[in-house]
Order: C-alpha cells, then structure tokens, then sequence
C-alpha cells in the first residue's frame, strides 16, 4: 500500500507526487556575515525525532508546504501551505 501525504489543497495524495527539498531552517538576515550564509546552506544538524522541512507538490498543485514528520518513523505530524510561514522559514 502507497503511503498517503495529506496536501492541503489536494488531499491525502501518494506520498510519490512530492518532492523533498530540506530543512525548514529561518533564513539569515540579509546582511548577515558570510560565516552566518555559509552555516545556513552547507551545515545541517542530522535530528532523530520531529524535523520540518519543505516538500513540493511537484505532481499536483505544485505547491511549497512545510511538512513535520519523525525522522525515525517517518510519520508525518502536520503539513501545512509554506505561505503560512512568511517570515519564519523561506524556501
């Protein structure tokens, strides 16, 4: 059985129509030093347990969402619009 992913445009939708694209990490400010930029696109911690991250619907709405799930288990908390999170993460 396809695991399902509840998109909330779409649907509870074949977890194979999204696209994994990282950590849901704040963004630096834009005049941040370099080494601030440098940590921010090439250092990522490796959590087990709860992570955001950003998944697109690349099959369906095409939609950027921000998706909590358990490294571990895999299973998914919340998944809720990217645009929600204005200010707070960017993708």
């Amino acid at each position: 059985m396809a695991s399902l992913v509840t998109c909330p445009h779409c649907g509870p939708r074949p977890k194979e129509e999204f696209t994994v694209k990282g950590a849901a990490l704040p963004r630096p400010d834009p005049d941040a030093s370099p080494e601030a930029w440098f940590d921010f696109v090439y250092l990522r911690d490796n959590p087990r347990g709860a992570y955001r991250e950003y998944w697109h619907h690349t099959s369906g709405c095409r939609r950027w969402l921000v998706i909590e799930r358990d490294t571990a288990t895999h299973e998914i908390y919340t998944t809720s619009d990217a645009a929600g999170h204005r200010g707070e993460v960017t993708p």
